[in-house]
């Protein structure tokens, strides 16, 4: 396997898990990136494009990134509130009258971010055109009535997130959440990164696939084995957990370009791992000596733990902020310190504020795991290695 890209002395063992993922673990095409203090020192990409072609993954190849797109979203109501544009504790409703209907006029929007609202389900799931579209999609989860007392048990939003928090920005800001991001994230960044894939961009992004489930014995990998009630939940059609995945129905096609194309804050983005890397950098501080996104307060909030325990939907203890997820065994990040996002089936990014590490990786190669892809495992542990090693 040639892998391209550049190492900096010392985080070595990132390349070594890297090269292996290909010949132990079925990885088709990939990349992998990491800051440390403001600074590239990993940045590498190997195998195909597409999962099931021929051409070479190149140095701008970009992947849909599924719910590891949730925290670069998360950031949109943080910096709005660090500009003074949001109140993290005012009533949804005060921005937006509509969602007051069906017993939400007091979920907060610190609730809505923390996966606390109770709306994880549709009772009506979307089609496509229909969850793409924002008017239609933002006023079918302001009609919604919660599932559970908003505020008193927390569930993974797996896709009514999207649909939240676009309502939400666009009734404070004026503009959509893809533009928003594009405006204010990306471009001050120079990010490879889009909610809302533009056409003339289309030909950078390589086709999702599954990959078969191989994990080579004494690897160390993380091994959950789903408990009983996990596992009834992933095929129950009327649990919660079916439902909060089977918000949009028949299933998409992520390799669409009307999917690729949608301002689904909560699934759909698309980007390099140098860019979530780069993103999550400037959440600790200056990227380059440039831009910075975060204030300080600002960092205390993504990291500050918002729900722990139970989750309805996932049917684990998980750990959120304000959107953001927290590291724990369900979903191991870093360390303590650190908030991301994984995104089903293999991406991830994060950001430890501790070490002053941010981590990007995207894949092709769609597995069944929903927060702990072996393959992204193997790569943190390898980073944490390296620290070690240098401590």
């Amino acid at each position: 396997m040639d892998v391209r890209g550049t190492v900096a002395a010392g985080f070595e063992p990132v390349r070594d898990a890297f090269l292996r993922n290909f010949e132990q673990r079925g990885e088709r095409g990939a990349a992998v990136a990491v800051y440390r203090d403001g600074v590239k020192v990993v940045d590498l990409w190997a195998g195909t494009r597409d999962v099931d072609g021929e051409t070479p993954w190149a140095v701008d190849t970009a992947q849909v990134v599924r719910s590891a797109t949730k925290g670069v979203a998360a950031a949109v109501p943080l910096l709005l509130h660090q500009r003074g544009q949001l109140d993290l504790d005012a009533p949804v409703g005060t921005y937006w009258p509509e969602f007051k209907a069906a017993g939400k006029d007091r979920v907060s929007v610190r609730q809505l971010l923390a996966h606390r609202a109770g709306v994880p389900v549709l009772d009506r799931p979307l089609t496509l055109a229909e969850a793409v579209d924002l008017e239609t999609a933002t006023d079918a989860i302001a009609a919604q009535a919660p599932v559970w007392e908003p505020g008193t048990a927390h569930g993974y939003h797996a896709h009514t997130f999207s649909w939240l928090l676009s309502g939400l920005v666009h009734r404070v800001t004026g503009r959509t959440i893809g533009r928003w991001v594009a405006e204010e994230i990306a471009r001050p960044l120079g990010l490879d990164l889009w909610i809302g894939l533009p056409s003339e961009e289309a030909h950078r992004v390589g086709r999702l696939g599954p990959v078969d489930e191989i994990e080579p014995p004494g690897s160390g990998a993380l091994k959950l084995r789903p408990k009983r009630s996990v596992t009834e939940a992933y095929s129950d059609p009327e649990s919660l957990t079916r439902r909060a995945f089977g918000a949009i129905d028949p299933k998409p096609d992520e390799n669409d370009p009307v999917y690729r194309a949608a301002e689904l804050p909560g699934s759909a983005g698309v980007s390099t791992a140098r860019a979530l890397a780069r993103f999550y950098a400037s959440t600790l501080g200056p990227v380059d000596g440039g831009v910075r996104l975060f204030a300080p307060a600002t960092l205390t909030l993504a990291r500050t733990e918002e729900s722990a325990g139970p989750d309805r939907v996932l049917m684990v203890g998980t750990r959120f902020a304000l959107g953001h997820m927290l590291h724990g065994p369900a979903s191991p990040l870093l360390g303590p310190t650190s908030f991301g996002h994984p995104g089903r089936g293999g991406s991830l990014a994060f950001a430890d504020p501790e070490s002053g590490i941010a981590f990007g990786y995207v894949t092709n190669g769609m597995r069944k795991t929903v927060t702990a892809d072996p393959r992204a495992q193997s790569l943190v542990r390898s980073l944490r290695t390296a620290l070690e090693r240098e401590s």
